[in-house]
């Protein structure tokens, strides 16, 4: 009796073992020669993206985004928009009611344009099923113009900033942490850390409701690089060191 019930023991120890890590780290420091399978690349042009050695944060390669006059992606050809991003794969969106940790460094060379154009240059959407979802603005967006960076949360009609820097940010790395959880209810959630300085502590509803057309037990994206309002100017961004994984409750 007292075998079987080591025996049994032992067992369950092994099962534990081999079961997959149910809480993997995503991290890509853009150290291969093409772009990881954790991104999407339909959300800019051929030619837009590329892995280089000039600029990194860590490593030897960094990625570098450029958006030209007139890049547009098939689906928003003929509009105002011109876009330039790389957009996690769908097997790794974020769930509704879960708590997330979001890591990632970026750097605007020291020319890059200051203008009034609108420009995003990080973003959580919501998933809209329907296509039919109003508005459909992201959720949370790092945005720069004017030379100032905000970072913006929207849920409803209106955009409320709940971070605004007005210091000039090109020619350094950003070191961005976010710890977000996406909530239509109270229990929502938005920590950000700037180059490891706290600049947001933000708790409240962090979605969007069913009333504007979004899908209930949601999913949620994040893309970054460069979408703007269309403009003659070109524009570069470099992104490094990006690392996403869900909090676990003790």
């Amino acid at each position: 009796m007292i075998r079987l019930f080591l025996f049994n023991i032992l067992l369950l120890i092994i099962i534990a073992s081999c079961r997959p890590n149910s809480n993997p780290k995503i991290i890509d420091g853009f150290e291969s020669n093409k772009l990881s399978n954790i991104w999407r690349s339909d959300k800019f042009i051929p030619g837009d993206f590329e892995i280089q050695s000039n600029i990194v944060k860590s490593g030897k390669f960094a990625a570098k985004i450029t958006l030209h006059p007139g890049d547009q992606i098939n689906d928003e050809k003929g509009t105002i928009l011109e876009r330039a991003e790389i957009m996690e794969a769908l097997k790794y969106t974020s769930r509704e009611d879960r708590l997330y940790s979001y890591k990632f460094s970026l750097f605007l060379p020291a020319d890059f344009p200051i203008d009034s154009t609108r420009l995003v240059i990080a973003q959580w959407k919501q998933d809209c099923k329907s296509g039919k979802c109003d508005p459909g603005n992201p959720i949370i967006a790092v945005r720069y113009s004017s030379g100032k960076l905000n970072i913006t949360l929207q849920t409803g009609l209106e955009k409320n900033v709940l971070y605004n820097l007005t210091d000039d940010i090109r020619n350094q790395w950003l070191d961005f942490k976010f710890e977000i959880r996406f909530s239509r209810q109270q229990k929502g959630l938005i920590i950000v850390y700037l180059n490891d300085q706290k600049i947001i502590d933000y708790s409240g509803i962090t979605a969007y409701t069913g009333e504007y057309g979004y899908p209930f037990h949601g999913r949620y994206y994040f893309k970054t690089g460069l979408y703007r309002d269309k403009m003659d100017r070109s524009m570069t961004i470099y992104i490094d060191d990006f690392e996403k994984y869900e909090i676990m409750k003790n």
